[in-house]
């Protein structure tokens, strides 16, 4: 039985509009464009982090496991 006097969820906004504009963020900024060298630099990253994430794990394949 629905009540038409009942209290909503959430109360309603009074008068203000619904969509929130981040508050540091001006109108005009545009968002930062990716070039080329900076897709390689990110690519050369990833690469250089997994590939010591592999040597750290090949070097410490025998410390593991047992303990006898």
């Amino acid at each position: 039985m629905s009540d038409e006097n009942s209290t909503p969820d959430s109360p309603p906004a009074a008068g203000k509009p619904t969509a929130k504009k981040p508050a540091g963020k001006k109108k005009d900024t545009p968002a930062p464009k990716i070039t080329k060298k900076t897709a390689v630099v990110g690519a050369a990253i990833g690469i250089g982090s997994a590939a010591i994430v592999a040597a750290l794990l090949y070097a410490n394949r025998n410390n593991g496991g047992s303990k006898s």
